[in-house]
């Protein structure tokens, strides 16, 4: 029986970006930072990240790795539980532009 050789990696073309999970993220960003009424420039300094990456996370066209969630996160001073909680509630009740 010969071994069946593993390709390492993602297949040609595949991608692990997904825009709905991404979106209700970002729209849950926006939310707490604008509840505490904080700009995008001052949140994406604490989160020690370009605020062009910021606006691209709020958007919903980049999705942030666990390391930078949680650094959005303690920059929010919020949970990284509560963001998701926040991102699985959009998640169901759909996009609010």
């Amino acid at each position: 029986m010969q071994k069946r050789t593993v390709q390492r990696g993602r297949p040609v073309g595949s991608t692990t970006y997904e825009p709905e999970p991404a979106l209700a993220f970002g729209l849950a960003v926006r939310a707490a930072r604008m509840e505490q009424g904080m700009a995008q420039e001052e949140l994406a300094s604490l989160a020690e990240i370009e605020r062009s990456h910021m606006g691209k996370i709020e958007r919903g066209e980049h999705m942030p790795t666990l390391a930078l969630i949680l650094r959005i996160a303690g920059a929010l001073n919020r949970s990284a539980a509560d963001l998701i909680a926040v991102t699985e509630d959009n998640l169901r009740s759909g996009p609010k532009t």
